[in-house]
């Protein structure tokens, strides 16, 4: 049975969404526990309102305090040890669950990871590692998006061994292309850390590919792409940016005329599928890679469905492939 602890009060729509989501998954796979940390209270007025969920495998862990999304990460994690995330985190980190969810406050998260539940022996950072769409409706990871803003290179070579077989086991992919975002594609470009950490790659028996540039991500120009994490941050947000601005600007341009919203009705069927492929909702979270527990963020304002798929995509496969575990021998092996 594979036991997972869920933040019911982290997100902007939580606990309802959040707990929907839950108990959807857990209704859909039977060797799947999951733990609602919460207001208890709270927790079982949104469960009575579902008509049917195996009430057996699912158990209510009751937290009085909230993390919300405007405190400081640290102090927060530290001083409200019985806020919903610091409990759920506390289950993972005393074996009672093996993975946790949240959509709550990003730093408090990475911060809880690192102080409640600890990192891997031999991961010197963690890292924040979303799946991004791509156009050719691929994915590729991108790490680190804001675990760390400063690295070394070895942090680097670090996230690019984690990333490989995150890709390897999630996505089927043999010999994920590993590449190194940077300024440019040829050796010796870049600032003192992407020189150095190009090194290390190209010595490290990882499927290496280079260095690659931000304009060619979104063409699937690598499986698993490495940078520090303020750079990823940035990289992330912009990509946000940018595809809530295209269909916000389409969506204008097919309403301006009679002539262009019979030709957007045309073009209904394959800009939904286009939405569908960009929509992070189909793809749940993030991982944070290099805890001793499974940890999935969640975004902010995670629905049902982004709640249900972070469990069943990412964070029950990535509990029942034991992914930390082979990391570790990875780690042995490469270092």
């Amino acid at each position: 049975m594979i036991k997972i602890a869920i933040d019911a009060m982290g997100g902007d729509l939580a606990p309802k969404e959040i707990i929907k989501g839950s108990v959807e998954a857990a209704g859909d796979v039977e060797d799947l526990k999951i733990f609602l940390v919460g207001q208890e209270e709270k927790i079982v007025e949104e469960l009575k309102l579902l008509q049917h969920y195996p009430e057996d495998r699912v158990v209510i862990v009751d937290a009085r305090e909230v993390i919300s999304a405007e405190e400081q990460a640290g102090i927060a994690v530290k001083k409200k040890k019985d806020s919903s995330m610091h409990v759920a985190m506390s289950l993972v980190k005393e074996q009672k669950a093996e993975a946790v969810v949240s959509a709550g406050n990003t730093g408090a998260f990475m911060a809880g990871g690192l102080l409640i539940i600890g990192r891997l022996k031999g991961i010197s950072r963690p890292a924040l590692a979303p799946l991004i769409p791509t156009f050719n409706g691929d994915r590729f990871m991108l790490l680190d998006v804001g675990a760390n803003v400063d690295a070394r290179p070895d942090h680097l070579l670090h996230y690019g061994i984690m990333g490989s077989i995150y890709v390897q086991k999630l996505m089927a992919k043999d010999m994920p292309r590993i590449g190194l975002l940077n300024i440019g594609t040829e050796e010796g470009k870049g600032n003192q850390l992407t020189r150095e950490a190009f090194l290390l790659f190209k010595k490290s028996p990882l499927n290496f590919i280079g260095n690659v540039e931000a304009r060619d991500l979104l063409e699937g120009a690598a499986d698993v792409v490495v940078c520090d994490g303020f750079t990823g941050n940035i990289v992330l947000k912009m990509m946000e940016g940018i595809a809530g601005g295209i269909f916000s600007s389409l969506k204008k341009e097919l309403q301006k005329s009679l002539t262009s919203r019979v030709g957007g009705l045309l073009l209904m069927s394959g800009l939904k599928d286009m939405k569908k492929n960009l929509d992070y909702t189909e793809h749940g979270g993030a991982p944070l890679l290099g805890v001793k527990g499974i940890c999935i963020k969640s975004h902010g304002s995670s629905n049902a469905k982004t709640i249900k798929n972070a469990i069943m995509n990412q964070t029950y496969p990535l509990t029942r492939e034991k992914i930390n575990d082979i990391i570790l021998g990875e780690l042995a092996e490469m270092i």
